[in-house]
């Protein structure tokens, strides 16, 4: 059965290089469905079908572990993860493995050298519009939108600095019953970069992984005359589920991660009109600034981070953020008017002229 791309990026090297190999190595790839509610892709080199199989084994079993500890709906016999925090909110603190405490303690690293937007403990606002988007899913005729004041009564409830981390004991504590964590923004990137990492102390390199609107690459694709790998941009206007849908763009990158947030994953329909999944801490609604926003940096957790927290911030503003950070960014306009840092722009096919050499 042929797979659904949920995909914001996909890799070009998956069609356009096929069988374009140097004499000692081959290139092989790998796929599947489970991990954050993606599909997940490997594409690698080596010289024996049994290395990529080995190195792409230990992906997948390390992607499947990090989904089940991040995870906010779902227990697992003998894992304390997320959801055993939230489900703790107000009661006790929670012993959690180094995996969590790392992401956590990044997360809210990240929010205070930004502007706040991308906040881990807007969980309490996130649930209520989850509910809302199922419910309108499974039956549209009924859709709605959550009330404002029951997302404002949510809202008194995301104070990060209410989000309570023991190093020493690894323990979680949400100070406030009322309290919840939710890792979405951020949780994909950063396990993308996570095995992305361990797999390069094991030696691994010249490979990439795709998980869902993430992709990180390293070292350089071994084929004839390519040095850098293609990561295309995919259309918003065309079809986000079609894999052979035209790109955009395409930007070419050695050992850097591509992440974009885009305003058409996890959508429903009220009244007419879309709503998606990313929403303003400030409005509590779904933010209509773009339609994407695709950061490039050398951190795939902190490129997603980055991803939500440019998508739900003004243009000047984010452009601002981004250049104090040196991260690179395309911002795509509603009415399709694109805008990118400097650098960004130089790094893409048809708005910088850059190619893969």
């Amino acid at each position: 059965m042929k797979l659904r791309y949920l995909l914001l990026i996909i890799l070009i090297l998956i069609t356009s290089v096929a069988g374009c190999t140097t004499d000692t190595y081959s290139r092989y790839t790998y796929e599947f469905i489970g991990a954050f509610d993606t599909t997940i892709q490997i594409i690698g080199y080596a010289k024996k079908q049994k290395d990529f199989e080995t190195m792409a084994d230990y992906a997948y079993n390390r992607f499947m572990e990090l989904h089940k500890l991040f995870d906010i709906y779902n227990d697992y016999e003998g894992i304390n993860n997320i959801k055993t925090i939230n489900d703790n909110a107000g009661i006790k603190p929670v012993k959690v493995g180094k995996e969590i405490i790392d992401l956590l303690l990044s997360a809210r690293e990240w929010y205070f050298k930004t502007n706040g937007k991308c906040n881990i403990a807007l969980g309490s606002v996130l649930s209520i519009w989850h509910e809302y988007r199922n419910a309108g899913i499974q039956n549209p005729a009924d859709a709605k939108l959550p009330p404002l004041s029951q997302l404002q009564e949510a809202a008194k409830y995301t104070d990060i600095d209410k989000v309570i981390i023991n190093e020493k004991e690894s323990t979680v504590y949400l100070e406030d019953k009322n309290m919840r964590l939710d890792v979405g923004a951020v949780a994909k990137g950063y396990s993308t970069e996570l095995v992305v990492s361990e797999l390069l102390e094991k030696g691994y390199d010249n490979f990439a992984i795709s998980s869902g609107g993430n992709v990180r690459v390293t070292g350089k694709p071994l084929t004839s005359g390519r040095n850098k790998w293609g990561v295309g941009i995919q259309d918003p206007e065309g079809d986000v589920h079609d894999p052979d849908e035209p790109s955009l763009d395409i930007v070419y990158v050695n050992d850097m991660s591509v992440v974009t947030s885009g305003d058409y994953q996890r959508t429903y329909i009220v009244n007419g009109k879309k709503y998606h999944h990313l929403i303003d801490p400030e409005t509590l609604m779904p933010a209509e600034y773009f339609t994407a926003v695709t950061v490039i940096c050398g951190d795939s957790g902190f490129a997603d981070f980055m991803s939500t927290t440019l998508f739900l911030t003004p243009y000047e503003e984010g452009l601002e953020l981004a250049e104090k950070l040196n991260v690179d960014a395309v911002w795509i306009f509603r009415d399709g008017f694109i805008r990118t840092t400097p650098n960004a722009k130089q790094m893409m096919k048809k708005l910088g002229g850059a190619t893969g050499n």
